[in-house]
């Protein structure tokens, strides 16, 4: 079993800027998917940013150009950079780990979240 503890979140006005961190119990961040996800108040959960175990990144088109997503496999850790925060983006904001053990045996870890309110 992996845990994933985040980090970081709080509460920022508008224009401002967070830094998340998620930390993993085990050497995974390297050899995985990882991905931030974050749930407002009465929706669903959204994806919000990837880093693959190639080192491709991918963002949602609500995030573009203000998130940015990274790691530091020494640490294993993965960060997400927000900036020119929006009242918006308030939620709270989840860590997934990703990937496969061996062929057969897929792992999905996720975090305990954490929060982030932007005020306008």
């Amino acid at each position: 079993q992996v845990q994933l503890v985040e980090s970081g979140g709080g509460l920022v006005q508008a224009g401002g800027s967070l830094r998340l961190s998620c930390a993993a119990s085990r050497s995974i961040v390297s050899m995985s998917d990882m991905a931030w996800y974050r749930q407002a108040p009465g929706k669903q959960r959204e994806w919000v940013a990837v880093i693959t175990s190639r080192s491709n990144t991918n963002y949602a088109d609500s995030v573009k150009g203000r998130f940015t997503i990274s790691r530091d496999n020494a640490k294993n850790t993965v960060y997400l950079q927000m900036n020119s925060l929006k009242p918006e983006d308030t939620a709270v904001y989840y860590c997934n780990a990703a990937g496969y053990w061996s062929i057969e045996s897929r792992y999905d870890f996720w975090g305990q979240g954490t929060q982030v309110t932007v005020s306008s």
